[in-house]
């Protein structure tokens, strides 16, 4: 299959051993209904997908019946995690992991349920490895508690099953003039952190955020080049239609693409690729043969 015929938000692209591993969040209960696992899809060009395979399957027991959301799976210490976000039968919102012997899982629940903060609705955790392979999870902290969206980090354990310390902000959505808009009268929305660091050393970070023209893709900087700097938002966005919770990564080539899903309509989704250029320090979109 192609990427126009796979309904999942949140794409995210672990290339491993000559292959592509896609892994989402299911559209069809994604706001609503009971949801009940994880797929992913495995492709050797980026073209041709075969899947869906699935990759976490709700135990019987498990805390959370709904809202599963934006798996990512890293291999990190010879094993595979999961950071993904869950809501609780008790109205709670936040990001647990999850491990695996293999990228198409079965995963399991590895962490004791959310590794975020507990009494803060937390989504989209992503994981960060400093130069000297401190491990992090950066996420948001959820409009819906605060009004104005924030990108946050927590630090954690080297096993990765537990937070080792308090949360610390790094900026919030209402930074990114002038193009955020505001959501619903006086909210400002974060989305789906992705960090990279480039061949330059320099730190990067996607997000998506509301604007004028829809649901979009930013970008922010550090002026250390690590998580504790001052984050500076590009005042240009890198997608600006309709499409987001994305991240970037290299293919077996090098070259760099950024992978979103469009648009950003309920059971619509679908993912896209997009091929990037890396220039001075930034990224930039190029035309791609890749998309879905």
């Amino acid at each position: 299959m192609r990427l126009c015929d796979i309904n999942i938000r949140d794409p995210y692209i672990l290339p491993l051993n000559g292959h592509y591993y896609l892994y989402g969040t299911r559209s069809e209960t994604a706001f609503i209904g009971q949801a009940f696992g994880f797929d992913s899809y495995v492709s050797d060009d980026l073209i041709s997908w075969d899947g869906p395979f699935e990759v976490f399957t709700r135990p019987d027991s498990f805390w959370s019946k709904k809202s599963y959301w934006a798996p990512e799976v890293y291999f990190y210490q010879n094993r595979f995690y999961m950071f993904a976000s869950f809501a609780n039968t008790s109205g709670g919102l936040g990001t647990a992991v999850l491990t695996a012997d293999d990228p198409c899982g079965p995963f399991k629940l590895w962490s004791d349920g959310y590794v975020t903060p507990e009494n803060w609705r937390c989504l989209d955790g992503t994981l960060y490895l400093s130069e000297d392979h401190t491990p992090y999870m950066v996420f948001c902290h959820e409009w819906r508690q605060i009004h104005d969206g924030s990108i946050c980090v927590l630090p954690l354990r080297h096993d990765l099953k537990q937070a080792i310390g308090e949360p610390k902000i790094l900026f919030h959505a209402s930074q990114a003039k002038p193009f955020v808009k505001r959501y619903f009268f006086r909210n400002y929305i974060t989305d789906g952190p992705f960090l990279i660091r480039t061949e330059d050393h320099r730190l990067h970070m996607l997000w998506s955020t509301n604007a004028k023209t829809g649901y979009v893709e930013a970008m922010a900087h550090s002026d250390n080049q690590e998580i504790d700097g001052h984050w500076e938002i590009d005042q240009k966005l890198l997608y600006d239609h309709d499409g987001g919770h994305g991240m970037i990564f290299q293919d077996f080539s090098g070259a760099y693409h950024l992978a979103l899903h469009y648009p950003n309509t309920f059971r619509k989704e679908h993912p896209v690729l997009l091929s990037l250029l890396y220039q001075k320090g930034r990224f930039f979109l190029a035309p791609s043969d890749l998309q879905g």
